[in-house]
Order: C-alpha cells, then structure tokens, then sequence
C-alpha cells in the first residue's frame, strides 16, 4: 500500500511517500523544505500571507509528486503554528485545494502519539551491539522539538502519558533571541532558559519521564546537533538515524553554538540554511532536557510524526 504524508510545522513543511508492508515502511520520498509558516504568530496571532505563500507553493510541489507516484491515501497534519492562528481557515482552504483532503490541525497528544509510533517502531528491531550502542530499552521517553512547541510521550509499546508544551526553536528565538545580539546576549539566553524550565516543570509534573530507560530525539533540532557532533562533512540521514550522542555532546555542541555568529552558524556543514538562526535555541531545548532529566545519552530518529502518520493509514 502506497500512502502520502505531510507535516505542516511551525518552520518546515515535510513530505513522506512510503510503501507500507505487514511491519515494514519503506521510503520513496523523503523530502523537507523550511517555509517558516509560523513567522511571528507568536507576536501577532495570525498566519503572514508570505508565509502561506511559502507553504502552499512547497505543498503544491508535494502534490505532483504524490501524483507522479500514485500514492492511494493522503494526510496532511498540521501542528503548532496553525492551532495557535486565527486566521487559520485562509491555511485550511489552501490545502484543501492542493491534496482534496481536509488538514487536521491535531491537539498535542495526537501529535505526540504519531511521533511515538513513527520513532519507536522499529527500535526493538535494532541490535544494541551494532546500530545503538547500549540500547535502546523501553520505557522511552520521545521528545519531539519543533518550531513552536515541544512533545514530551513515555511508553514502551503505545503512549502512556503525553504533553505538549509552548517551546519551540523559532518560537523562543522570536521571543528572546531576534534582536539580542550575535551572538546573543547572556540575558537574552537567561530568558530562554526559564521559559524552557518553566515548561519542563509541567512536563516533570504531568508527564511519567522518570519512568523513561531511553530518551529517543526527533526533529530538525537534534538531528543537526547529532551531525554536528559526528563532525559529518555534509547532512547524511544514514548516518544520522539511531546515531547515539552523548550527553557530554549535546553540552558542547549547544555551547559551541550558542557562541557563533550567524555568519559562523551557517558555515557549519549539516546547517541546512533555514535553521541558523533558530538552532540555538533547539539545541538549547535538548540540553536543558538532558540536564533535567539526568539521561547519559540521546537516540536519535529520522523517523517521527510522518512515519506515524503514514502507519496510521495502513489502519
């Protein structure tokens, strides 16, 4: 069965076409581009007609290619920036026209439950010898850093216990980072730090992550500090998926980044162009995590809500 997904986020729209076997997912496209539809929603409460612009040109190019390979169902998801937006109706009539389905714009635990399933499923088939060292075992707590929030989810084989809170890397950036400095500021990086704290007060309140054996990372934010930290000469997703970092790792690639300039940060091999200016603060988001909750190391996933989404319509 050939399905579509698209995840519509606060900073990227991304596209999985994938056949799906009895317990197998197999890519035929893979393909993510930034577009930024959260673009001061944070400050202003609306979707900018730029950034709809953006999207829906990047969306209609996914709907040729879910055409060209004939993929029999389609979902489209969208998270963060549109359940935050009044003038959402302007994003759910553009998608409308461009995949003939309805978007959803899914609460925070739905959104957690398809970044579980799509990370974790195919965890209990690696060899802790070989793909991840020492690991992974269950329970895992998936941590999924967007651009205008963050979804904490501990299970072993389903969800059992979910949040998702207001931090993300393009939403702290606007808020604290935009006009700081550069690099920023120490208080501007002060700030970010209690509102990500604040945040992991609930998540430590609300969420069972004491429970969690294996912290699993997903997103843009952790995968480009684990390329970093592999020292990759470009962004390599073999590579990168179940690469294992450790914690002393996300420390010194968070600090390192935090002490580049913009021009620095971009220079970086794995950077893709749409994160420099909001990698600190999702790389800041991981290391007050790791911090938090004492794990020694990080798994990290190419797989996450889109994979999720596509297992959802095998059902």
């Amino acid at each position: 069965m050939r399905v579509a997904a698209i995840d519509c986020g606060t900073n990227s729209v991304r596209l999985l076409i994938a056949d799906l076997g009895d317990d197998t997912l197999s890519d035929v496209e893979r393909r993510m581009e930034i577009v930024r539809l959260g673009q001061g929603v944070d400050r202003t409460g609306r979707l900018a007609p730029e950034a709809l612009e953006r999207t829906f040109a990047r969306m209609s190019e996914y709907q040729e290619l879910i055409e060209r390979h004939g993929a029999v169902a389609t979902r489209v998801v969208a998270t963060s920036a549109t359940r935050d937006a009044a003038n959402r109706q302007e994003f759910v009539t553009g998608v409308r026209k461009i995949f003939g389905v309805e978007p959803e714009a899914v609460t925070g635990a739905e959104e957690a439950e398809l970044s579980f399933t799509g990370a974790t499923r195919g965890l209990s088939r690696l060899s802790p010898e070989t793909e991840v060292p020492r690991g992974p075992l269950a329970p895992y707590l998936v941590v999924d850093i967007g651009g205008g929030s963050t979804e904490f989810v501990v299970g072993s084989v389903h969800a059992e216990g979910s949040l998702s809170v207001d931090i993300g890397c393009v939403r702290l950036t606007e808020r604290h980072l935009r006009d700081a400095g550069d690099p920023p500021s120490a208080p501007a990086l002060e700030a970010v730090v209690a509102d990500i704290e604040a945040a992991l007060d609930r998540v430590e309140a609300e969420v069972p992550v004491h429970r969690a054996k294996t912290l699993v990372g997903l997103a843009g934010s952790v995968t480009t500090v684990s390329g970093i930290a592999q020292d990759l000469p470009h962004y390599d997703p073999a590579r990168i998926h179940h690469s294992v970092i450790s914690a002393e790792q996300v420390h010194e690639v968070t600090r390192r980044l935090l002490a580049m300039t913009h021009g620095e940060r971009a220079q970086v091999p794995v950077m893709h162009p749409g994160r420099v200016d909001v990698i600190g603060a999702g790389a800041l988001i991981l290391d007050r995590i790791v911090r938090r909750f004492a794990f020694s190391q990080v798994v990290v996933s190419e797989h996450d809500i889109l994979d999720g989404m596509a297992w959802s319509l095998a059902r």
